[in-house]
């Protein structure tokens, strides 16, 4: 199989489900598990793919972010959204509140983004808003793969252990909320790693300025090539569901 990435799209559909559990990863990770029966054909193909959340909001009105699907059990009918309890949003003020047979609808995903698990290896990188993708993926990869992550959290209560078949190094760096948006945490890990060698696919996610500057370090200062990497500004600083 080639190395390479293709997008695949799929037919939008919205479905109404209901919170099935919640479950406390850490103490600033929710996990909620949403089932019913329009769950049914629900398609996610890719590690990073997002669903468009809708929840009741003020005026009658519905608020909608963006979130991954960090599980789906099709055998279960179970759909598994994880939440950064330090975002004060409103999809966060309600994942927090939820509670059995609360309802939410989802929308998505609109495509995915497949990558070969041929390379020789992986470099996951992110923060608190990265981390459902960079579980997931790590999840999924096929053993014998190689799978670096380096993954900034507020401190070790906030590490999770990720289960896999493929040999995963995982690199915690442990800064403030208040620092979230500082990418020298994040760089100074990513400096001190000494990567296979051979071909290696790349994923970055963070806020926009810190996903920036580490694409711009792997891409100027290691020579990685562009069609070998994915850089994504999750959330930006001072502005409600921004991204990049």
């Amino acid at each position: 199989m080639p190395l390479e990435t293709r997008r695949v799209r799929h037919d939008l559909r919205k479905r109404t489900l209901t919170v099935r559990r919640k479950e406390q990863v850490t103490p600033g990770m929710l996990r909620l598990w949403l089932a019913g029966e329009e769950l049914a054909g629900f398609t996610s193909l890719g590690a990073d793919d997002h669903v468009k959340l809708f929840v009741p909001g003020a005026d009658a009105e519905h608020e909608r972010r963006d979130y991954t699907p960090r599980r789906y059990d099709a055998a279960a009918g179970e759909l598994a959204i994880d939440f950064a309890l330090h975002d004060a949003g409103p999809a966060t003020d309600w994942a927090r509140h939820a509670r059995p047979g609360d309802t939410a609808s989802i929308g998505g995903p609109r495509g995915s983004l497949i990558v070969s698990t041929d390379f020789d290896w992986f470099l996951l990188i992110g923060d608190e808003t990265a981390l459902p993708a960079i579980g997931r993926r790590i999840e999924q990869l096929p053993s014998g793969s190689l799978v670096t992550s380096i993954v900034a959290v507020a401190g070790p209560d906030e590490e999770q252990k990720i289960e896999t078949a493929a040999a995963h190094q995982a690199h915690w760096v442990h800064r403030s909320l208040t620092r979230a948006d500082d990418p020298v945490p994040l760089l100074n890990a990513l400096q001190a790693l000494e990567l296979p060698q051979g071909p290696g696919f790349v994923w970055i996610a963070a806020e926009a300025n810190v996903a920036r500057t580490l694409r711009r370090h792997m891409l100027e200062t290691m020579g990685h090539p562009p069609r070998w990497l994915k850089a994504s500004g999750y959330w930006v600083k001072g502005q409600a569901d921004a991204q990049e």
